[in-house]
């Protein structure tokens, strides 16, 4: 999955765009959690990156192949 994708999936969950700062998008979500996501072109994140960045969203895998 990209970092776009997951900037998608994460706009449904309730986060915008806080700022840009380089390649990293900081978004903000509806309980004022803070995520950041790595947009490096159409390459794939890790799994660990992406593991990271549902933890702090706050949402499950299954929540996140859903949306």
């Amino acid at each position: 999955m990209t970092g776009k994708e997951v900037i998608r999936k994460l706009h449904k969950l309730g986060f915008v765009v806080d700022h840009v700062t380089g390649s990293h998008y900081i978004l903000i979500g509806p309980n004022r959690q803070r995520t950041v996501v790595p947009v490096h072109g159409s390459r794939d994140l890790r799994r660990g990156t992406l593991l990271a960045i549902m933890k702090q969203a706050g949402a499950t895998e299954e929540t996140f192949r859903r949306l």
